[in-house]
């Protein structure tokens, strides 16, 4: 097909951005040439990506800090789609970010833009019924957990499973000896990761008790050494604060970026809920997941019944039963987490664990970029066969 095309994308803060820039770099290698736009982090940009807007404008977690956000953000869409007039996609590909990407998509698909979600929206397990405006809003839906395929087939929605990029980037064994050298921590000492997230509200809530869980693990286990790989600057100032007022007098190696090295050097790892727990899993790591959002969204989230599923962390949804200790909520504290972690260091069934997560991996890796690339492309072909 003649003519190089152009991509318009949106990625919604730094989860985004990693599937985004392994994405254009995929579009690139199969249509050199060709142009993409949108609102983009580093690692797109760095891809070739053309950034209108940076993708940490859309780092807003749960339903009570959309709200708060709402005007900022319908502002953000409204000026989008006016550049998007001005210079039209040949494919619309939203990443991550449903609650943005499906309105934006929903928009450029009635001017006859083809549209594609990357990334499904959790829809399986809760507020179901969004289902039918994900298919009036996209022509395709990328999936990169395998069992999404099958609801969406229930539905009519056209989905493919194409993998996960992580799982082609981690490698299927991580040497903890060479990651421990690269971050100058000691090669025999028993080592705790510690992830407390990457945007602003989910490290203000989780730092705070992920701080007292490292007081309450050193005043029991003084030999524990601590990393804790911060996802940018705002959340490092964020967790240091915690550190001081919650852990004081207990060093924790802070390092900018390098999870997976962090992962890699650990002995075990309390994370907080979301793409971070599936990197521990294929680093194969035991690990300690917490979730906490507002006192509104956790309202409307779990005392009104609108969640489907027992389980809220990657690990548990792809094995299909609970494999890692999961806490949500008010249950987000030391003296639940710390025992949890403890547990978590000593388990006994550590090599069951491991293949577990070694079946995950196996499963997830697939070229994930270059099969999204593909489905993307033939989007594209097929709306210029139709001209």
């Amino acid at each position: 097909m003649s003519g190089v095309p152009s991509f318009g994308l949106v990625a919604g803060e730094a989860s985004g951005d990693n599937l985004g820039g392994p994405l254009i770099r995929a579009l690139a290698a199969q249509r050199p040439g060709a142009r993409s736009y949108g609102i983009a982090g580093p690692r797109m940009v760095e891809a070739g990506c053309e950034a209108w807007y940076p993708a940490d404008v859309l780092a807003v977690m749960g339903l009570a800090e959309i709200l708060r956000h709402l005007p900022r953000i319908l502002r953000l869409r409204r000026e989008l789609l006016e550049r998007f007039a001005a210079a039209p996609p040949d494919v619309f590909v939203g990443i991550d970010s449903p609650e943005f990407n499906l309105r934006v998509a929903r928009e450029l698909k009635s001017r006859g833009v083809p549209t594609v979600q990357y990334v499904s929206p959790q829809v399986w397990a809760w507020r179901q019924g969004r289902v039918r405006t994900i298919g009036e809003s996209v022509d395709l839906v990328l999936c990169v957990l395998p069992f999404e395929t099958s609801f969406y087939e229930s539905h009519a929605v056209r989905a493919v499973f194409v993998g996960h990029p992580l799982a082609d980037r981690v490698p299927l064994v991580s040497d903890p000896v060479a990651a421990r050298a690269a971050l100058g921590l000691p090669a025999a000492a028993e080592i705790v990761a510690v992830l407390p997230g990457s945007r602003g509200g989910e490290v203000a809530r989780l730092g705070p008790p992920f701080a007292a869980t490292i007081a309450w693990l050193a005043a029991r286990r003084p030999g524990i050494r601590y990393v804790a790989p911060m996802a940018n600057a705002a959340a490092r100032s964020t967790f240091e604060r915690s550190l001081a007022e919650h852990a004081p007098g207990v060093e924790v190696v802070l390092v900018d970026g390098r999870a997976q090295e962090a992962l890699a050097a650990s002995d075990a790892v309390l994370v907080a809920s979301g793409t971070a727990t599936l990197e521990t899993a294929l680093v194969k790591r035991p690990m300690v997941v917490a979730y906490r959002v507002a006192p509104l969204t956790s309202w409307l989230v779990r005392d009104l019944g609108l969640v489907k599923t027992e389980y809220f962390s990657q690990p548990n949804l792809l094995a299909g039963r609970r494999i890692v200790p999961e806490y949500f909520q008010e249950d987000v504290r030391p003296d639940l987490l710390g025992p949890a972690m403890l547990e978590q260091l000593e388990r006994p069934d550590r090599a069951a664990l491991l293949e577990e997560y070694g079946k995950i991996h196996r499963q997830l890796r697939r070229d994930a970029s270059a099969r999204a690339a593909e489905a993307v492309l033939d989007l594209v072909d097929a709306r210029r066969a139709r001209r």
